[in-house]
């Protein structure tokens, strides 16, 4: 049957159906005629990039252009990812609700079983609403929720698509590179020898700025980079690519590398706003920089603690910088405890859908705070099946399992999570505990074949 995460197939096809009318909604709230526009919008998202690896956030790594989104824009202190690995909070992201809803959302991440399980093109995406406000919706990058033919992003709302459909491949074209998930794809077609792919990327994402400018359409542009994810390689490293016994590259990399991958980065988000720039567009563009995920081997995430594919603060928390000049003032911070999934909701007030229309999901607008409104209290659930894990905040307070432990921390005093406050206050520790139970109760089960899971192996028990 097909998933619609929570939603029936009539609900879905009504829902869908609903957001056809939003194009005959007329100008955005508040303004006049005349001075109706609908922003660009540019969500860049790194991949395994830490909390602490921009040097905005503290750290020894050196990221300037991506800097000038905080700069010249807001930085939030307090923002999340739906989940600690890739495919998870890809799935939230584009729904804007809990991945746990769907079955490509229990994938941790999504791994050979590509082409059976994907996301069902039948689900309400953020892309397909904003088609219906009249925006040209293109993926730029990483997809990594299920294969062609029964999958991809043309087929959930993307308009165009270049980028992988798999979780990672080389930097550079190699004999590696196999089979649909490992190959750079052109929307259908493959594109075979390729030069870095960062590059790749973001010379792309100049291209199509460039594209929905010159024919005077709206664009919602989703930048996915690879990068920094792993094989360790540079600009300059194609002999590295072409002796990699092993694309996962566990006996490669270094600092020094990490941060060559970091640079070039950080110049194709230089070319992006630029691009912006240079075409009048700067003011009028909603522009984020996130990340999908904790950090990998070589990122920081002082000073917090944890991993990418932990549930721990250093696993799930990751840099947000949003930049929108007419919008929101230079400079500022926000405590704002947000989600990948929030983006969805945000997106569409942006756009100026009607007030009156509501897309389904468990993402709330951050608009207002990004404008400089006071944070809004949040509650936030998160699981993931490897070492057990279960992760609920609300308010400063976050009950955490894993590896059959449990704790209870207050980030407002402890954000390394090093304080066990559950003998000190055994009623707030309950009752998170109790949440979690029940919002898991409204989530999919995990499937108990799910190969997925297996590559993920055994994590370190860190207390």
């Amino acid at each position: 049957m097909p998933d619609y995460g929570g939603l029936t197939r009539r609900q879905a096809v009504s829902l869908a159906g609903g957001a056809a009318t939003l194009l005959a909604a007329g100008p955005v709230a508040g303004k006049g005629a005349g001075e109706a526009r609908r922003p660009n919008i540019v969500f860049i998202m790194a991949d395994d990039l830490g909390f602490a690896d921009l040097s905005c956030y503290g750290t020894t790594y050196r990221t300037p252009h991506i800097d000038s989104l905080a700069r010249d824009g807001i930085r939030l202190t307090q923002a999340y990812a739906n989940s600690c690995v890739c495919t998870a909070t890809r799935a939230g992201l584009l729904t804007g609700r809990y991945q746990n809803r769907f079955r490509v959302g229990q994938e941790e991440p999504l791994g050979f079983n590509q082409p059976e399980i994907g996301m069902d093109p039948g689900v309400p995406t953020m892309p397909r609403y904003l088609q219906q406000l009249g925006y040209r919706t293109v993926l730029v990058g990483k997809w990594h929720l299920g294969d062609p033919p029964r999958f991809g992003p043309l087929k959930s709302g993307y308009d165009r698509f270049f980028g992988i459909h798999g979780g990672g491949k080389d930097y550079f074209q190699t004999p590696k590179d196999a089979g649909v998930s490992g190959s750079l794809y052109d929307g259908e077609k493959p594109v075979g020898e390729h030069r870095y792919l960062t590059d790749e990327l973001g010379d792309r994402a100049v291209s199509e700025i460039t594209a929905a400018a010159r024919d005077k359409v709206p664009l919602f542009l989703s930048l996915h980079f690879t990068a920094p994810h792993w094989p360790w390689e540079g600009p300059e490293d194609l002999a590295v690519a072409q002796n990699l016994k092993n694309i996962f590259h566990y006996d490669g990399g270094s600092i020094a590398t990490f941060q060559k991958m970091l640079t070039s980065l950080d110049e194709n988000v230089a070319k992006v706003l630029a691009a912006l720039k240079r075409l009048g567009l700067e003011k009028d563009t909603l522009v984020v920089f996130t990340s999908d995920n904790g950090g990998e081997r070589f990122s920081n995430t002082w000073p917090l603690s944890g991993m990418k594919t932990e549930l721990l603060e250093g696993g799930i928390r990751v840099p947000v910088l949003v930049r929108w000049p007419r919008h929101i003032r230079k400079g500022s911070v926000s405590e704002q405890v947000a989600i990948s999934m929030d983006w969805m909701p945000t997106f569409l007030a942006a756009a100026g859908a009607p007030s009156g229309f509501e897309a389904p999901g468990d993402g709330i607008n951050i608009l207002p705070a990004l404008r400089g409104a006071a944070p809004v209290p949040r509650q936030l659930f998160w699981m993931f099946k490897a070492n057990n894990q279960a992760a609920v905040r609300e308010g400063d307070w976050k009950y955490l399992a894993l590896g059959g432990h449990e704790y209870l921390f207050d980030l407002a005093t402890d954000q390394r999570e090093r304080a066990n406050r559950a003998s000190a206050e055994p009623e707030r520790f309950n009752r998170l505990k109790a949440l979690h139970a029940q919002w898991k109760a409204q989530m999919l089960p995990y499937p108990a074949d799910s190969a997925s899971h297996s590559i993920i192996g055994t994590l370190p028990d860190r207390y």
